[in-house]
């Protein structure tokens, strides 16, 4: 990694959370969540109104990233998501 003046924190696992719940636990470890399409909306107006689930994140939980470095999450609406029941 580049020399950078914030400090470096760990990814925390969002997976499988709710998205007002993984923002809460991106925010606490120091990064923030965002949409994995730079040219898209922010994860935020993708996650709003309704129920949301993260699906998937990148970089993977137990990265080392500098302090509110982003990471990418996919998110499905609550009743939308895959079963493998």
């Amino acid at each position: 990694m580049k020399e950078r003046f914030a400090d470096p924190v760990t990814v925390p696992d969002v997976v499988g959370l709710p998205f007002h719940v993984g923002r809460d636990v991106a925010w606490e470890a120091g990064v923030s969540l965002a949409n994995p399409d730079p040219d898209g909306p922010p994860i935020g107006a993708l996650a709003w109104p309704g129920l949301f689930y993260i699906t998937s994140q990148r970089p993977a939980a137990g990265t080392i990233v500098y302090r509110w470095d982003s990471v990418a999450v996919e998110v499905v609406a609550h009743g939308d998501a895959e079963s493998n029941a």
